[in-house]
């Protein structure tokens, strides 16, 4: 599977029509990037989403950042997978998570040692039963990974890590704790902007909703990061070390700081503060800078 050294990473697709998915993915091979990532949230449901992906795109990886565990029993994730993988091998990647306390909450579920219901999750997707034409090969899978348990369970049973919303200093945890194996892949955001005031407020629309859930937050702490920091939308220092705003050179330079801390794989968020607007043009500028390191 091509990856690629940076790869697109956009939750904008799952709130458009199907239509503005088939313009837009020939734009994104076509500028060079070999991999989508995309979430599972309340919008479009992940295997459908990226089945639609796959039918429209020529070559480009399409990879669940991240499929919920709570969403799906393990059979189904599974074997969902291997339809895919036997349709178009190589080229669909399962990021799987256990989500977070609200979101599991909501579907009916007890957000209880998420840890464990990973592990134990991952036995049962071993186990399952597939009768339907098999693919070539079991297809990959990397979990969504941030503490040092969650990293050692990815590198144990998995293909590797895709951590989100993580500063540098975290791909650098990440990757003494995987070893040199295991796929690193995480997310960075990123605004396109020279102006501070404009950067942050856009980053800070962002930060806002993922510095409320405790996952994220522990694992800031966890990297040393004050309970200051944390406040409200955060600081402008956390706010800078988890949104990437600035030039392109600025934003070529976040990304090769996480190629250099261990990563093999940079999945770009770009943030535009316009929800209803797929972000390609700023995509068209960043690709030539960003494709060649």
């Amino acid at each position: 599977m091509e990856l690629g050294k940076v790869g697109v990473w956009t939750g904008q697709l799952g709130i458009m029509p199907a239509t503005e998915t088939r313009s837009t993915l020939p734009e994104i091979e076509a500028l060079g990037f070999r991999a989508l990532w995309f979430p599972e949230s309340v919008s479009k449901e992940a295997f459908s989403q990226a089945a639609i992906m796959l039918g429209i795109a020529k070559d480009l990886v399409v990879a669940t950042g991240i499929a919920n565990i709570w969403a799906r029993d393990a059979t189904s994730m599974i074997n969902g997978a291997r339809t895919l993988e036997e349709a178009f091998p190589r080229r669909f990647l399962l990021g799987l998570g256990v989500s977070h306390a609200p979101s599991v909450g909501k579907r009916g579920h007890d957000y209880q040692r998420p840890l464990t219901a990973m592990r134990t999750y991952l036995e049962s997707m071993r186990a399952s039963r597939y009768v339907g034409p098999a693919p070539e090969a079991e297809p990959p899978l990397v979990l969504a990974a941030l503490g040092p348990r969650m990293l050692r369970l990815a590198a144990d049973q998995t293909a590797g890590a895709h951590p989100y919303f993580v500063p540098v200093e975290h791909t650098r945890f990440a990757r003494s704790l995987l070893g040199s194996g295991p796929l690193l892949a995480p997310e960075q955001a990123v605004v396109i902007t020279d102006n501070a005031q404009e950067g942050r407020a856009i980053a800070r629309a962002h930060t806002r909703y993922y510095l409320a859930l405790d996952n994220y937050r522990n694992n800031l702490l966890r990297l040393g990061w004050d309970h200051d920091d944390l406040k409200g939308n955060g600081s402008d220092d956390l706010v800078d070390a988890v949104v990437a705003w600035g030039s392109v050179d600025d934003i070529q330079a976040r990304v090769a700081a996480h190629l250099e801390a261990g990563a093999d794989h940079v999945s770009v968020q770009v943030l535009n503060g316009l929800p209803d607007r797929f972000p390609i043009d700023e995509l068209r500028l960043l690709a030539p800078a960003l494709l060649e390191l």
